[in-house]
């Protein structure tokens, strides 16, 4: 079975660049605090560092 991660999405995007508000919508993350699961690649945690004032990875 693939690994994957969790990520939450814990602090607003107002007032940050559309840049980041697309990689939040990307990964699926509509609502705060919500939590989505995702295959554990190097895209998708690239995405995660790209934004790590609005995501977390959940262990």
């Amino acid at each position: 079975m693939a690994a994957t991660i969790k990520i939450q999405y814990y602090r607003s995007m107002i007032c940050t660049p559309k840049a980041h508000k697309r990689i939040v919508t990307a990964l699926g993350l509509k609502t705060l605090h919500r939590t989505v699961e995702k295959p554990d690649t190097p895209a998708f945690r690239g995405m995660v560092l790209k934004v790590p004032h609005l995501l977390r990875i959940v262990e």
